[in-house]
């Protein structure tokens, strides 16, 4: 991981370390920032991510070793860029009275003047480098000059396919913001709701699915379908919605994705995922027919057809995918320090099984570049 100075990681959050301190001290709780909280959460994958590998080297710190920081870049799998670019987009991408550019946008500028400076880029062509992108609009100025790393993400939606594809980067859960329901879900018959839908319902682009949903299902007298935001305690009314709900509805909006999901699956609510241009995390381990429905946007806009599918839907097969969904809940948690089997250490893992195709990218790439040099 390189040691990029604090402005592209912890400064955006506020810290401030001592003269030449370029990390907070990860064995101090205390001066370790927190994240920005509400809706910012669900982007935070590269606060996780840098804290797991920052910790990797300290002996007080009880977490599995999926991943150990190493100091020599020569010795490295793959090499950690530390920005948190969600954040910096957050945060950051409107320009401020006295700025002539936006800080986010000044900030990926700097990012790739620093990257392609680097021997360790040069020599791979950033090819082993790991960047978060998770927010659909940060990294937005940078993401061309740096596709060619690994990059984590939340979907696919607003990048070009020469840029972003699942052959070379991962999909990432994003964190969830509704409370995780651990042993205290309520089964079949303490679900008195068929089906859960809290949120925006005129979206752009893939989203118009939205519009069309409300119009079918809104009179349904088990179905809860409406509009919903973080105003007014709107995530914990979210929470309470889809844990009284027996399935909840992941349906497209601006992009493919939405923390939806996520929340449905630490509510352990089987989610109904509507939005046929999805990629979900893990999914090269992860059967999701186990414990998602998946209807396709034709289907669902046809009347009668989603009510009659969740009905027909029997009270042992969906106790099945409740089941499924509480024995594999954890996999979608972020937290410090991490624990095994969580998301942190789930995208770790789906990183090293990326590696053997970057190590084969290289190798090929070295072919004649090292016999051109021998010439010389």
């Amino acid at each position: 991981m390189y040691d990029l100075p604090s402005e592209f990681h912890f400064g955006l959050l506020g810290w401030k370390g001592r003269s030449g301190q370029i990390w907070p001290d990860v064995n101090n709780g205390k001066d370790v920032p927190s994240y920005p909280g509400g809706l910012n959460l669900q982007h935070s994958v590269e606060y996780w991510l840098t804290l797991d590998l920052l910790s990797s080297n300290s002996t007080g710190i009880d977490r599995p070793r999926t991943v150990i920081r190493v100091m020599n870049s020569r010795c490295a799998d793959v090499i950690f860029v530390p920005f948190f670019a969600s954040v910096s987009y957050n945060r950051h991408s409107r320009r401020q009275l006295k700025e002539k550019v936006q800080t986010n946008t000044l900030l990926q500028y700097k990012l790739v003047k620093f990257l392609l400076e680097q021997e360790e880029w040069k020599r791979s062509g950033g090819k082993d480098h790991v960047i978060v992108a998770h927010h659909p609009n940060s990294l937005l100025d940078a993401r061309k000059k740096l596709g060619a790393a690994m990059l984590i993400l939340a979907d696919f939606g607003r990048y070009r396919a020469d840029v972003a594809n699942l052959k070379k980067d991962l999909i990432a859960p994003y964190k969830h913001v509704v409370r995780t329901l651990g042993d205290n879900s309520p089964s079949f018959d303490d679900r008195p709701l068929l089906g859960y839908f809290q949120g925006a319902i005129q979206r752009k682009d893939g989203g118009f699915i939205r519009q069309e949903l409300y119009q079918l299902l809104k009179d349904e007298k088990d179905v809860h379908f409406s509009y919903g935001s973080v105003r007014a305690h709107g995530i914990s009314k979210a929470g309470q919605g889809m844990a009284s709900s027996k399935y909840c509805f992941n349906i497209a909006g601006d992009t493919p994705s939405s923390n939806r999901l996520f929340d449905a699956i630490v509510s352990h609510c089987v989610p109904v995922i509507i939005s046929d241009d999805i990629e979900l995390p893990f999914e090269d381990v992860l059967d999701y027919s186990e414990f998602c429905i998946f209807v396709r946007t034709s289907d669902a806009v046809k009347k009668g057809f989603l009510m009659n599918l969740l009905r027909g839907i029997s009270r042992n097969k969906w106790t099945m995918m409740w089941q499924r969904l509480k024995q594999l809940a954890h996999h979608f948690e972020y937290q410090y320090p991490s624990k095994q089997g969580d998301a942190v250490q789930m995208i770790w893992e789906a990183i090293a099984r990326k590696v053997p195709s970057v190590r084969l990218q290289l190798h090929k790439h070295y072919r004649f570049n090292r016999a051109d040099h021998h010439k010389d």
